[in-house]
């Protein structure tokens, strides 16, 4: 393997490490935005925590149609 070869192949490694940091980072940030948004729901409509998802889908569409 040539020493071009060899800094082509580092390059390649270095750009997949930081999309794979990108994607984690993007992971991270919805985890947390759906945690937050759960929150503001559960203290807006206590009952929700008690709903079944299923349920709780089917009241959210139909009151917000």
């Amino acid at each position: 393997m040539t020493e071009n070869e060899k800094k082509i192949l580092q390059a390649k490694h270095r750009l997949e490490e930081a999309q794979a940091r990108n994607r984690e980072k993007e992971r991270k940030a919805r985890t947390r935005r759906l945690i937050q948004e759960g929150a503001i729901l559960e203290k807006a409509f206590p009952k929700a925590c008690d709903m079944e998802l299923e349920d709780l889908s089917l009241y959210l569409t139909e009151k917000l149609k």
